[in-house]
């Protein structure tokens, strides 16, 4: 089945229609999916570098504090422990890696799934190309303040036009991919969600 989908230009004009597979662009939201698909993305993006020292890699001197019994004081042993100044960190964070296994079914489920959410609340918007002439900022911002766009992903197909994407570098709350790059979290991040047509052709060859 398909859904009918108007189509539009840069310059805010209507251009025609165009179908968007239902099995791809009208599935039933899935938080839950969703929800593992961002912390998937957000854990590879870890660098994992943190580290501090423990008790075995502090520089400090192993004797005994004081002797065992007698004089009144606490039977402390080293002061390698991190209740002294200089002394290691117990159960400190290590350099490690974060990410961790998620099957590639639900990865492509939580990217339709993600598609589906912004068709559903009307913040999917296809335009027939993005190409400009000149990649001139002022042009562009222009251009998107007539059609009221402050925070948008737009996905174009293989490769972005180059303009286009000289023009929208310097503008906050716009992000540019190509079609191989959309993933969930951005998909989320922005409030509407732009494809060309281009790029509606090569997410549905892909998720298929």
């Amino acid at each position: 089945m398909v859904m009918k989908c108007a189509v539009t230009s840069l310059d805010n004009k209507k251009a025609g229609e165009i179908d968007l597979d239902e099995t791809i662009f009208g599935l039933a939201p899935r938080a839950d999916i969703l929800a593992r698909m961002v912390n998937w993305q957000l854990a590879k993006r870890r660098a994992g570098t943190h580290l501090v020292k423990g008790r075995s890699d502090v520089s400090i001197s192993t004797r005994r504090l004081n002797r065992q019994k007698g004089s009144g004081r606490a039977r402390h042993g080293a002061p390698s422990v991190g209740l002294f100044r200089g002394g290691g960190r117990a159960f400190g964070p290590v350099v490690r890696d974060h990410s961790h296994d998620l099957p590639k079914k639900v990865r492509r489920l939580a990217l339709k799934t993600a598609l589906s959410v912004k068709a559903a609340e009307g913040k999917l918007i296809v335009l027939d190309n993005i190409k400009m002439k000149d990649g001139k900022t002022a042009d562009l911002v222009r251009r998107l303040t007539k059609l009221g766009w402050s925070s948008v992903l737009i996905i174009d197909g293989a490769a972005v036009d180059t303009s286009f994407a000289r023009a929208a570098r310097n503008i906050p709350g716009i992000d540019v991919l190509p079609q191989q790059g959309a993933n969930v979290y951005d998909i989320l991040r922005r409030d509407t969600l732009v494809l060309t047509k281009d790029a509606v052709q090569a997410l549905e060859a892909r998720l298929k």
